[in-house]
């Protein structure tokens, strides 16, 4: 029997962990809820890690009994390493002490801290593992530090001296390599370094690549630790065709057969990309809307153009096997499901106003969820089975977060789409996926973008200028009569 999903939602008076799908009618809570002012689970979703204000509380989610507490005030932001024998927490940054800590969740005990005065979630957690938690590094001014996981006591193991550096990224599965970033600063390029972590020692990279225009970048590793996708972006955009900058796509193999550009087949900016699970793929969606997804192989080569749409998202299920293009924020929520073997849409639909999109742990459905405090009206979740129909919608009077709890990799099984009715899954070419995509891409490329403010004060004007227009009507049938 399949081991049912879980997930929580937490709403101003507390956390719930709650089951399914599948379930009959609403899910049944797992415990009773919680207070907290936010909530994360470790990687395997075994542990919850709920903080208030007074610290931080680890929950076993399959017991509901409390493993750890952490009773350290003001914590905003936790994370847990991805065996999940440490948790990260942020505190904001005093004088008096460090801010950064790692614990033990056995023992409770302290194993490192360090200062940090500011945080983003784009660097979030500070301090990187490897999956099997072999090294830890961090990066700071002109250098990267690792560390031995085994015991942080020894302190810094080794170091990498990058004047310049912003940002590294540590192949993850496996630590063989790590990535680092340097802006773009007084006349000199950006650049991306590749180093084979057995040999920094000598300061020699495996792979680089530089460029222009750019002020901030993102490193993203996929599995088996082959290949580096480098979105670069900068802070102005000198054509003045976009409001939010320029973004550029770099492709980099570990191995240094390869550097360049990903040949991407329309102007504008890069929304997303993702590597798939697999770690042999990944897809980009780009271009001034509407725009095009395509899917390319590890070395960089096109697979399949996809038909353009409104689309910004991509969304991977955790074995590779589906996924959604979606198109949320200024966009109007479309969202295409596909599955990857045959290439085939197996469906498509709407989740308007969606802040959060993400797949469940056994890849069969995916959570979107309206939360605040991005928007605070309409809030709510909607579960969609893979192929877009929709599971289970529940609305709330204010909700702050909604989670699928994770799992293992491998503890659900990888399965195939069930058997539909003749001419229910759609092809990319012909039936109501492409209609869809043709009126809502239509939509987003002639619609104007309007900022929430200004809609509520176009509403309040069509209200005000309706009521007027009645009185005018009313007025002039008075007239009349008279």
């Amino acid at each position: 029997m399949t081991t049912p999903l879980s997930f929580f939602v937490r709403e101003p008076d507390g956390l719930s962990l709650l089951s399914g799908p599948p379930f009959n009618g609403e899910p049944a809570a797992q415990i009773p809820k919680i207070p907290c002012v936010s909530a994360v689970f470790s990687s395997d979703g075994t542990m919850l890690a709920v903080t208030s204000e007074k610290g931080v509380t680890i929950y076993d989610t399959r017991e509901g009994s409390v493993i750890q507490s952490v009773n350290v005030a003001g914590v905003k932001a936790a994370a847990f390493s991805p065996k999940g024998t440490f948790l990260q927490t942020f505190e904001p940054p005093t004088q008096a002490q460090k801010n950064v800590t790692l614990w033990n969740v056995a023992s409770g005990a302290v194993v490192f801290q360090q200062s940090q005065k500011t945080f983003s979630k784009e660097v979030w957690p500070i301090i990187q593992f490897s999956n099997d938690e072999s090294v830890a590094c961090r990066t700071v001014t002109n250098e990267v530090h690792f560390f031995d996981p085994m015991d942080f006591a020894k302190g810094i193991v080794e170091r990498l001296r990058l004047p310049g550096v912003s940002t590294a990224r540590l192949a993850a599965s496996p630590a063989t390599h790590v990535a680092a970033y340097v802006p773009e600063m007084k006349g000199s390029p950006a650049s991306v370094k590749i180093y084979e972590r057995r040999k920094m020692s000598q300061g020699d990279e495996v792979a680089r690549r530089s460029f222009y225009k750019s002020s901030s970048a993102q490193l993203l590793w996929n599995i088996g630790s082959t290949g580096l996708l480098v979105l670069a972006q900068s802070d102005v955009d000198k054509s003045n065709q976009s409001y939010y900058g320029e973004a550029r796509l770099h492709y980099l193999r570990s191995d240094g057969s390869y550097e360049g550009l990903v040949p991407l087949s329309k102007d504008g900016p890069v929304h997303d990309v993702q590597w798939s699970p697999t770690g042999r793929e990944f897809l980009a969606v780009y271009g001034f809307m509407p725009s095009r997804a395509t899917l390319y192989d590890d070395r960089c080569r096109v697979i399949h153009n996809f038909k353009s749409g409104p689309y910004n998202t991509i969304r991977w299920n955790p074995h590779g096997r589906f996924f959604c293009l979606a198109g949320f924020g200024t966009l109007p929520g479309d969202m295409a499901f596909w599955d990857r073997t045959d290439l085939s849409c197996l469906g498509s639909t709407r989740a308007e106003c969606t802040v959060t999109c993400e797949w469940s742990s056994d890849g069969r459905y995916i959570l979107a969820a309206t939360t605040a405090p991005r928007l605070r009206v309409d809030n709510g979740i909607k579960i969609f089975k893979y192929n877009g129909s929709l599971y289970y919608e529940k609305k709330y009077d204010k909700l702050f977060q909604a989670e699928w709890r994770p799992a293992a990799v491998g503890f659900y099984e990888d399965r195939p789409a069930s058997p539909q009715v003749s001419g229910e899954k759609n092809k990319e070419k012909g039936g109501k996926t492409e209609l869809l995509t043709e009126k809502s891409a239509a939509a987003a490329k002639t619609t104007a973008y309007m900022a929430p403010h200004a809609k509520a004060a176009a509403a309040v004007r069509a209200q005000v200028t309706s009521l007027l227009l009645l009185g005018l009507c009313y007025i002039k049938k008075k007239i009349i009569t008279a």
